[in-house]
């Protein structure tokens, strides 16, 4: 399945998410679509992480953990940042 498809699977028109996937290279494609939603290089309070996933999906803090736990996002004493993901040029 092509990224595209992955995308139009699982997130609705408006942007939210319908489901979190389970198998994990179409998790990552949706990873990867979430941590559009960071500027490289900007630092986010955790409550700032929070309501912006909490827009997508409401179970925002397996959001967050996963986007940790899988490299796109980095955490150091409750703040975060961009530290992957795909970056349009």
């Amino acid at each position: 399945m092509t990224d595209d498809r992955v995308l139009k699977a699982f997130f609705a028109e408006d942007g939210t998410l319908h489901t979190i996937p389970s198998r994990h290279g179409k998790l990552l494609v949706v990873l990867d679509r979430l941590a559009q939603e960071f500027e490289p290089g900007q630092r986010y309070e955790e409550a700032e992480v929070n309501l912006l996933l909490k827009r997508i999906h409401p179970d925002y803090a397996a959001l967050r953990r996963y986007l940790v736990e899988n490299g796109f996002l980095a955490r150091e004493s409750g703040v975060y940042w961009r530290m992957g993901g795909t970056v349009d040029v």
